[in-house]
């Protein structure tokens, strides 16, 4: 593969540089956790280490931003995702034009999205398939989407501290953004941040989501390929998963299958498969089956990367490829208009004086939820710009 765009600029590094010096005006907090080595790059002017600190009052120009991704920069690249996930409006026009400018450059990277049960082993597995991509030659970036603190809206698992090895790496870019809240457990600029992950060179996207419990079509409408995670003996065989998430998926690995539990994990599998033939496949024209892996030994990896591979191949021979892609960017542009919508409604100013009154009429049920719905969006419409 050719790493000529994805030359680390050794010129425009600075290890000073961190997402957590954006300030308070950004949406994402990053949770200071285990500091990064940045192993694998390479620091070769002398006078980088002499140079005065950069406060977080430092900013980059929208050219320096779009330089940097484009030469894989990964402290630039960092700042802007940063900037794409600010809340703040004096951000948003500079982070639409630097989207912009990286648009022609995204696109060309596989989309892996991977979710699972609990305990079921993401992290490992995705650190584990990450390091045998990059001894393939290929560059991963990882968007792992945590939890988020109720106190302080930032990540509380941090995915980073987890893949250590796999964070270590100079072809790797992890990136632990709090959820937020937002349905299915991806963050609300998830799309973007991957778009410049494209733009900076990464082959493969992998999207590690929250988990099961909540909608993970969010995660289908956004990759190419979804994996789902799960493990035997838990009790979570085919009765405690939602089929809802097995009808998305385009395969399912079952994790952990090592030592005593290798028996468990191939009868697992075997159910999971049997009971797929009964459902209609994700994707068209591919059929998904369930596969044993242990993202401790290895072992299975480098097959389950094979069915990726298969299932890519297949899909793009067929145009589902081109075709899925196309309707995954409708699906965001119809998903971005509902967000609008949604936020004008609620910082509505008459809205947010009546708010009140029509949660204490449903509260005492003196008013019906369908027509205290319908009196605030009129109030809504009587009253908007």
């Amino acid at each position: 593969m050719s790493n000529d765009k994805n030359n680390i600029n050794s010129n425009s590094y600075r290890p000073d540089w961190h997402p957590e010096n954006a300030g308070d005006e950004f949406a994402i907090r990053v949770v200071k956790g285990k500091e990064s080595t940045h192993d694998g790059l390479s620091l070769t002017n002398t006078t980088l280490r002499k140079t005065t600190p950069i406060t977080k009052s430092a900013k980059l120009t929208k050219e320096a931003y779009i330089k940097g991704v484009l030469n894989n920069d990964r402290t630039t690249l960092a700042r802007t995702i940063t900037l794409i996930e600010s809340n703040s409006p004096t951000y948003e026009q500079l982070s639409q034009e630097v989207l912009q400018a990286l648009l022609p450059y995204s696109g060309n990277s596989l989309r892996i999205g991977i979710t699972g049960v609990p305990g079921a082993g993401k992290s490992t597995l995705i650190e584990t398939l990450g390091l045998f991509l990059i001894e393939k030659g290929y560059k991963v970036a990882v968007l792992a989407v945590d939890p988020s603190s109720s106190v302080t809206k930032g990540s509380i698992l941090g995915d980073k501290t987890r893949m250590e090895k796999l964070s270590r790496e100079a072809d790797c870019f992890i990136r632990p953004s709090p959820s937020s809240g937002t349905l299915g457990g991806v963050t609300r600029k998830s799309r973007e941040t991957m778009l410049v992950c494209e733009a900076a060179g990464y082959d493969v996207i992998l999207i590690e989501t929250v988990g099961v419990g909540q909608s993970e079509i969010t995660v289908r409408s956004m990759v190419d390929f979804f994996l789902l995670v799960l493990i035997a003996g838990a009790g979570d065989e085919l009765q405690g998963i939602k089929k809802g998430v097995i009808e998305i998926a385009d395969a399912i690995a079952v994790n952990k299958a090592d030592g005593d539990n290798m028996h468990k994990a191939k009868i697992a599998a075997t159910d999971y498969s049997n009971a797929l033939h009964y459902l209609a496949p994700a994707t068209e024209g591919w059929k998904t089956d369930a596969h044993t892996c242990s993202a401790v030994t290895g072992k299975g990896i480098p097959e389950l990367w094979n069915v990726i591979k298969k299932f890519e191949q297949i899909v793009k021979d067929s145009n589902f490829f081109e075709r899925r892609r196309k309707q995954q960017t409708l699906q965001w542009v119809f998903s971005m208009i509902e967000e609008e919508l949604k936020e004008k409604f609620y910082n509505n100013s008459t809205v947010k004086a009546n708010l009140h009154k029509y949660t204490t009429l449903i509260n005492k049920e003196e008013i019906l939820a369908t027509t205290a719905s319908k009196e605030l969006l009129q109030i809504y419409q009587e009253n908007s710009n």
